[in-house]
C-alpha cells in the first residue's frame, strides 16, 4: 500500500465523505482552512498518482475586450461605420474613391475586405451590397457582442463561439482566456482503505543533523518520498560553448608545434592596412567599413616603417611590384583604429623577429562595422596564423589547413583559387558539411609588398577564418546571435566541447 503523507490523508477523508460528488480546488480549501491552493492540488494529485482518486478537468474559456475593442466600443465598430456611410451617401457616391477619401488608409483596406464578407460586390468602381437587410443584421449582432463584453469578461459557449471565431481572426479586438477546472473524487482504493490510515500523525519531513544526532527519531513517522518521481537535473558551472571552442583550437594549433601570440585591440591604419599593402583608397578603409578612434586619434609609428610603406605603395619600392602609384599619406597611416582583422599580430610578429623561424597562430576579437543579421556581428573572433620559414610554401600551407580541420573534425576539405590584396597565390578554404561545400576562411602566401618591408625574404605562408561561423556548424546553429544571448537554458543545451 503507498505510503499518505498527512495533507493526502486530510484530503482524502474529504473525498471519501463526499462519494461520487466531485470536489474542486475551492471546495477543498473551504474544507480544509487552508490558503494556499498548491497544499491542495499537490496532495490530490499524490492521490491520483497513488490511485486512490480520479481526477476530471473541465476546458472553459473567456473572452473579453482587446485594445481594438475598447476603441471600437467608443467610436463604432468598423464595419458598422462603413454601413452608416453607404446608408447616408447617395448611390452614385458609394465609390472606391469615395470611401479613401472619408476613411483613413488604415481603415479603407481592411473595410473592403469586411465588405465584402458582408456580401458587398464592386461594380463599375461603386460598392454595392446585395442584400442589404442581411448585412445589417449582422453588423448589428457583431456591435451587441462588442457592446457585451464592456463589462466583465463573457463566457463562451456554443451559442457565441461562432462570433468568438469571426474576432478572433481580428487583430487586437478581443482577448480569448482559456482556463482548465479541476476536480476529484475518490476511487474504490480509496475507500478500501482503513479508517485507520487516514489518521494524521506528526511526521518527520526533513532529516537534520540535530535529528540524526539524537534519539527522537527513533519510533516516529517519516514522511513518504518517492525516489522514482522526475526531478530537474542540477545544472552545474560550465565554460560559454564560445570559449569551449577557443580552448580547443589552441590545443590543436598548439599539438601541432604552433605559439600563440596576441596584440592590442587598438592599432593604427599603418600596421592595420598599410603593412598590408591594402590602398590607402581601398573602401574597407572608410568609416562605414571600419571604426575609426577620436580617442587617441593617431597611434605613433617608427619612421623606418612609414618610409619603407611610402616606398611600396608608390613605386613598389625594392620589389618587382610598381605599387599603387600616387602619393602615400603619413597622417592617414597613423590614424587610430579597433583592429578590422588579427592579421595585423602576424606582421607584427614577422617585424619583430624578421630572421627567426616561426609558426605561431592567435585567437582574438576584431571589429568591423557590420548590419547585424543571422551571419554578421560588428564584434567576432578571428582564427589566424603563420607558417614563416625559408622553406614555406603553398603544399605546406594547404596540409596544415587540411590537418588543423581534421583534429577539428572536419576530414574532407577542399580548396579553391581566390583574391586577396596582401596574398599571391590565394585560396579560399572550404569543408564538406551536410552534403555541402562550406567556405570558411582564406589563405594564402604573403606577398612581397607585405614581408621585404617587414625585413623578410623568406615566404610566409598566413590563414585567417571565423571562429563564430566554424562554431556555428559544430555546435548546430542557424542564427550567430545565439552565441552571445544570455539565456542559460538555450546555452546549457549546447553540445559540451
Amino acid at each position: 500500500m503507498p505510503a499518505l503523507e498527512n495533507r493526502e490523508r486530510r484530503i482524502l477523508g474529504l473525498l471519501r465523505e463526499s462519494g461520487v460528488i466531485p470536489l474542486g480546488v475551492q471546495d477543498l480549501l473551504n474544507q480544509t482552512g487552508w490558503s494556499d491552493q498548491a497544499h491542495v492540488v499537490g496532495a490530490a494529485m499524490g492521490l491520483v498518482e497513488k490511485e486512490y482518486a480520479s481526477m476530471e478537468e473541465e476546458m472553459s474559456s473567456r473572452v473579453r475586450l482587446g485594445p481594438e475593442g475598447i476603441m471600437a466600443l467608443q467610436v463604432g465598430l468598423l464595419e458598422k461605420r462603413l454601413m452608416d456611410w453607404l446608408s447616408s451617401a447617395e448611390p452614385d457616391q458609394r465609390t472606391m474613391a469615395a470611401l479613401s477619401a472619408t476613411f483613413d488608409k488604415s481603415e479603407s483596406g481592411p473595410g473592403v475586405g469586411l465588405l465584402r464578407g458582408l456580401g458587398a460586390v464592386i461594380e463599375s468602381g461603386a460598392l454595392i451590397i446585395s442584400d442589404q437587410k442581411h448585412a445589417e443584421q449582422e453588423v448589428q449582432q457583431r456591435t451587441d457582442f462588442i457592446q457585451s463584453l464592456a463589462g466583465s469578461p463573457l463566457l463562451v459557449t456554443d451559442s457565441n463561439k461562432d462570433i468568438v471565431t469571426h474576432f478572433s481572426n481580428r487583430r487586437g479586438l478581443i482577448e480569448v482566456e482559456n482556463s482548465i477546472t479541476r476536480s476529484w473524487k475518490v476511487s474504490q482504493a480509496g475507500l478500501d482503505l482503513n479508517t485507520q490510515d487516514l489518521v494524521e500523525s506528526e511526521q518527520i519531513g526533513e532529516l537534520t543533523p540535530d535529528i540524526l544526532q539524537g534519539e527522537s527519531w527513533r519510533g516516529m513517522e517519516f514522511k513518504p518520498f518517492d525516489i522514482h518521481a522526475p526531478a530537474p537535473i542540477p545544472l552545474g558551472g560550465r565554460p560559454h560553448p564560445l570559449q569551449s571552442l577557443i580552448d580547443r583550437i589552441r590545443a590543436v594549433f598548439l599539438e601541432m608545434g604552433f605559439s600563440e601570440i596576441t596584440g592590442n585591440y587598438v592599432q593604427s591604419a599603418g600596421w592595420n592596412m598599410d603593412a598590408l599593402f591594402i590602398p590607402q583608397d581601398h573602401p574597407a578603409r572608410t568609416m562605414q567599413d571600419t571604426f575609426y578612434l577620436s580617442e587617441p586619434e593617431i597611434v605613433d609609428i617608427d619612421d623606418k616603417h612609414l618610409r619603407q610603406w611610402a616606398e611600396v605603395h608608390e613605386s613598389g619600392g625594392s620589389t618587382v611590384s610598381q605599387g599603387w602609384g600616387g602619393s602615400f599619406d603619413v597622417n592617414e597611416s597613423k590614424k587610430a583604429l579597433l583592429r578590422t582583422h588579427t592579421t595585423v599580430n602576424t606582421v607584427r610578429h614577422i617585424a619583430d623577429h624578421p630572421s627567426k623561424p616561426s609558426r605561431v597562430f592567435g585567437v582574438g576579437r576584431v571589429f568591423r562595422q557590420e548590419t547585424i543579421d543571422r551571419t554578421h556581428l560588428p564584434e567576432f573572433h578571428q582564427i589566424e596564423g603563420i607558417i614563416h620559414e625559408g622553406k614555406a610554401s603553398l603544399p605546406m600551407l594547404i596540409t596544415t589547413l587540411r590537418t588543423f580541420y581534421s583534429k577539428m573534425g572536419y576530414s574532407d576539405v577542399r580548396v579553391r583559387p581566390a583574391y586577396f590584396p596582401y596574398t599571391e597565390p590565394s585560396i579560399e578554404v572550404e569543408i564538406l558539411w551536410r552534403g555541402k561545400w562550406l567556405e570558411l576562411g582564406g589563405a594564402g602566401i604573403f606577398r612581397p609588398e607585405v614581408t621585404q618591408p617587414l625585413g623578410t625574404d623568406w615566404p610566409v605562408c598566413a590563414w585567417g577564418m571565423g571562429l563564430e561561423r566554424l562554431a556555428m556548424l559544430i555546435l548546430g546553429l542557424d542564427d550567430i546571435r545565439e552565441l552571445y544571448q544570455p539565456d542559460l537554458e538555450v546555452l546549457s543545451k549546447m553540445p559540451l566541447l
